[in-house]
């Protein structure tokens, strides 16, 4: 079960804010620790990939930011769990058990982290809840990239 923390974790990211995932990919990868070499390096691209992460936290919150639910987000927010899962997979673990513990980790955030924040911004408390998921996704981001610069974690 061990192996399988980090691709649910980077599948859980995904679902909550599917950018940020990109983005602690695009970090994951420079550590040189993840088991697909085909992931975007260089520090252009980690900074594209942070940007587009807080611009996506802060359009989030627009009263026109779509639904995580509707097919197009949901299907997104798969396939970045499935790829982030592969990736983050550890020791014992083969990819494709990766990418499947990926794709569950992004149902789950998908769908709890939308029932936890509600549908809009319109009150404090809205804001407060939005605000506590934005936290949760970066501090979740912050431990997979540690976790994957762990040497010997594959």
């Amino acid at each position: 079960m061990e192996g399988h923390w980090g691709a649910f974790g980077i599948g859980v990211l995904s679902g909550l804010r599917s950018m940020s995932a990109v983005a602690a990919l695009s970090w994951a990868a420079a550590s040189g620790h993840i088991r697909i070499g085909w992931i975007p390096l260089g520090p252009e691209r980690r900074g594209l990939a942070t940007v587009a992460a807080l611009a996506e936290m802060a359009g989030d919150k627009m009263p026109f930011a779509p639904d995580r639910r509707i097919v197009p987000s949901f299907l997104v927010r798969l396939v970045l769990g499935a790829v982030g899962g592969a990736a983050l997979a550890g020791g014992g673990v083969s990819r494709r058990e990766g990418a499947m513990t990926g794709v569950a980790g992004a149902v789950a955030g998908t769908l709890l982290g939308r029932a936890a924040r509600g549908a809009t911004t319109r009150s404090g408390s809205d804001w407060a809840r939005a605000l506590t998921e934005d936290a949760l996704a970066a501090s979740l981001a912050l431990a997979l990239v540690c976790s994957a610069a762990r040497p010997g974690r594959i």
